[in-house]
């Protein structure tokens, strides 16, 4: 691998030449400058990035923490997350960390502050001491789509209102006629997509009380994922077999739920609407296409680099928290009226 040392000789001049010249700095003539970019060039030199970043004690890399690269939902938001950070120079890490605090945990004490100074937190199940720490060490942390916006978690995040999310999805089911409703949470009952659970209870209180009794009856928790939204929907249709609508917390899972009702028989739509939440881009892509709430997830990609950067650069005495646009039905094929009997 060619060295800096080694481009500066071919080009006669200095390695301080070299690299203000790599990194547009100081005061380098036209014809020493185009001598470097050649040798440059021809001896097809590359940066050490992580040796500049320990040497000048700025790193070049953004992380994201993510708990599943399998959920599609994360490589969308990394897609937006990557195209902002690099509109400001930067470069996006992203970390799996598989559902596994030990593996978050690792991954914050090997890369916050060295490789990345600034870390971006997809419910990634990291221990909240561990994220303080590594604040504590000098890394930026920024929470990504927190879904409570009235209760800050104490560090900086972006929020999104995913209790609204969820009364959207209900009310769009029981301005359709629905009655009969089953729940697929793709979490614990206090997991991270519990209050969409609670938007859907929101919704069917307002519009009758009773509606909630057998709703704890109806309800499965699940990983969040099609197979489980699958599993789920099994057990909800043998509990409950005149169930004329399933809402689910998350897009991932209600596809498996799409995939339960054709193995049952049952006609969606018709038989059984469902509805999701996120808009992710399999949604569109389901046979049938299926309804959902759409989140911004672009604009809070979008904000969680701009944030980030700004402690970089400026350190918060109280960490804030910003909100991003409200989230809106999107309608598509998998939901319609109550089926009539008879």
């Amino acid at each position: 691998m060619t060295t800096l040392t080694e481009v500066a000789h071919h080009a006669g001049v200095t390695p301080a030449t070299v690299s203000n010249v790599l990194r547009n700095r100081g005061k380098v003539g036209a014809a020493t400058r185009e001598r470097v970019l050649a040798a440059v060039a021809e001896l097809g030199y590359r940066p050490n990035l992580t040796a500049r970043a320990l040497a000048e004690g700025r790193a070049p890399t953004l992380a994201l923490m993510v708990s599943s690269i399998a959920n599609p939902f994360y490589p969308e938001f990394a897609l937006e997350a990557e195209r902002a950070a690099r509109r400001h120079g930067h470069f996006l890490l992203v970390c799996n960390t598989d559902n596994d605090s030990n593996v978050g945990s690792a991954y914050l004490d090997r890369i916050a502050g060295t490789l990345s100074q600034g870390v971006l937190v997809m419910n990634a199940d990291l221990h909240f001491d561990d994220l303080l720490k590594t604040q504590r060490r000098g890394a930026s942390v920024v929470l990504c789509m927190w879904e409570k916006p009235d209760q800050p978690p104490g560090l900086p995040c972006i929020a999104v209102d995913f209790r609204q999310a969820g009364r959207l999805a209900a009310q769009h089911l029981l301005d359709l006629g629905h009655r009969r409703i089953g729940a697929i949470v793709g979490s614990e009952p206090d997991g991270v997509q519990a209050a969409r659970y609670v938007g859907l209870v929101d919704a069917l209180r307002d519009t009758d009380p009773s509606l909630i009794a057998t709703l704890g009856t109806e309800t499965a928790y699940v990983e969040d994922n099609v197979e489980g939204g699958y599993a789920a929907t099994l057990a909800l249709l043998d509990a409950s077999p005149d169930l004329t609508a399933i809402f689910v917390s998350n897009d991932f899972p209600a596809l498996g739920v799409l995939h339960a009702a054709a193995d049952r028989g049952l006609r969606v739509p018709e038989d059984l609407s469902v509805i999701g939440i996120t808009d992710i881009h399999w949604a569109r892509l389901a046979r049938p296409a299926l309804t959902t709430v759409a989140v911004p997830t672009a604009q809070a990609a979008q904000m969680a680099v701009d944030l980030v950067l700004e402690l970089i650069h400026a350190p918060m005495e109280e960490p804030p928290t910003r909100i991003a646009g409200e989230p809106w039905l999107v309608v598509r094929q998998s939901t319609g009226p109550v089926p009539r009997k008879g």
